[in-house]
C-alpha cells in the first residue's frame, strides 16, 4: 500500500504505458488507410460507438464499485483482527493468575504462561498472513506490468518461509506438529484452545474467564474465516473477463468512429483522432486496470492491505504489554510502498 504519497499522473502513465502503444499504433494505422489509402467506408457512426462506450462505463463502475468493497471488507476485517488482538493481550496477562490455582505458580512461571499464549497467538497472525499471500490462479501478480512494477518493493512472505518466520514464537516440537497441518493458522487456535482447558483444569483460571477467552478464539476463526473467504472466493471470472473483452472491443471500434467527426471540421483535422484515440483509450482501459488491481487484496500488491505491517504492529503491541524491552522496530516502508 503506499504510504506517504499518491499515485501520480506520471506512475500511472508508467504503469499503463505498454497499453498507450498499442492505442496509438491502432489510431495511426486506422487514420493512414483511411486518409492515405482513401478507404472511407472505414468510418463507422458515432452513434454505435456512443452506446458501446455507455455500456462499458457502466461496466467498469459497476467492477470498480465491487472490488473496492472487497478491498474495504479486507481492511476492516483485519482492523478487527487488531483490536481482538489486543484484547487478547489484556485477557491473557490479567485472567491467568493464582487466584484458584490448585498449586499456585511462581511469577517466572506465571510470566512464561502468558508469554507462551501470546506468542502462539503472533505465529498464528504469522501463519495466517503467510497463507494469505500464497498466489491463486486468478491473481494478477504474475502479469507483465505487475511484475515490473514488483522490482520496487518486496514482500516478505516471499522472502522468508513460515517455518522460520515462526522460529522463536512456538517450541521446535509444536511447530512441527502445526507444519504439518494444512492449515496452519487454524491448527494454531486449536492448540490455544487445548492450552486455555489445561490451565482451566490446573485453576489458573475459572469457568467465566475460560468462556470469555474461549469466545475470542472463537471471533479469531471468524475473522481468519472471512479473510479465507475474500481469498479463495474471486471477483466472478464472467464479470472480471467479459468486462475485458467489452472495454477491448470499444477501444478497437473507437478510432473508426472518431475519424468521420473529425473529418466534419476539416481535413486536416483528421489526425487529431490520433490522440484523442489515444486519451480515451486510457482512460477507459486504466479505469478497467484500477478494478482490476484491487480485486485480490490479500496477493502482496502495491495497493493491497499491508497485512505485514499490521502484524508487525499487533506484535510490537502484545510484546510490549509483557514488558519485554527488546520489540521489534516497525516495518518500514520501500519506496513509500507498506506491505
Amino acid at each position: 500500500m503506499h504510504a506517504g504519497r499518491n499515485f501520480g499522473l506520471l506512475e500511472a502513465i508508467i504503469w499503463t504505458r505498454r497499453d498507450i502503444y498499442k492505442y496509438a499504433a491502432l489510431a495511426v494505422a486506422i487514420t493512414l488507410l483511411y486518409e492515405l489509402f482513401d478507404l472511407k467506408w472505414l468510418a463507422v457512426p458515432w452513434l454505435p460507438m456512443a452506446l458501446i462506450g455507455t455500456a462499458v462505463a457502466f461496466l467498469i463502475g459497476f467492477k470498480n464499485n465491487a472490488t473496492y468493497d472487497r478491498l474495504w471488507e479486507a481492511r476492516k476485517i483485519w482492523g478487527g483482527i487488531v483490536n481482538a488482538s489486543r484484547t487478547w493481550g489484556i485477557m491473557v496477562r490479567d485472567f491467568i493468575n493464582n487466584r484458584h490455582a490448585a498449586m499456585a505458580l511462581s511469577e517466572k512461571e506465571l510470566k512464561a504462561v502468558h508469554t507462551r499464549l501470546v506468542y502462539r497467538h503472533i505465529a498464528w497472525l504469522t501463519a495466517l498472513r503467510h497463507q494469505l499471500r500464497q498466489p491463486r490462479p486468478w491473481e494478477y501478480m504474475t502479469k507483465s506490468y505487475n511484475v515490473e512494477y514488483k522490482r520496487f518493493f518486496q514482500v516478505p512472505e516471499e522472502q522468508v518461509s513460515l517455518e522460520d518466520d515462526l522460529q522463536g514464537f512456538i517450541s521446535d516440537s509444536e511447530k512441527q506438529v502445526v507444519l504439518g497441518k494444512k492449515n496452519r493458522a487454524t491448527q494454531l487456535i486449536s492448540e490455544q484452545s487445548r492450552d486455555l482447558k489445561q490451565l482451566l483444569d490446573q485453576g489458573l483460571i475459572e469457568d467465566f474467564r475460560h468462556m470469555e477467552m474461549e469466545n475470542l478464539l472463537k471471533e479469531f476463526y471468524t475473522l481468519q474465516g472471512q479473510c479465507e473467504r475474500i481469498k479463495n472466493f474471486p471477483y466472478p471470472r464472467q464479470f472480471a473477463t467479459l468486462n475485458v473483452y467489452f472495454v477491448w472491443l470499444f477501444l478497437i471500434l473507437l478510432p473508426f468512429g472518431m475519424i468521420s467527426e473529425f473529418e466534419k471540421l476539416g481535413a486536416h483535422f483528421i489526425w487529431l483522432t490520433v490522440p484523442f484515440s489515444v486519451m480515451v483509450s486510457w482512460v477507459f482501459h486504466t479505469m478497467e486496470k484500477i478494478g482490476e488491481s484491487t480485486e485480490n487484496p490479500f496477493q502482496g500488491g502495491a495497493n493491497d492491505v499491508p497485512i505485514t505491517n499490521l502484524s508487525r504492529t499487533i506484535e510490537i503491541d502484545l510484546r510490549e504489554m509483557l514488558d519485554e524491552t527488546e520489540i521489534p522496530k516497525p516495518i518500514e516502508p520501500m519506496n513509500n510502498i507498506l506491505m
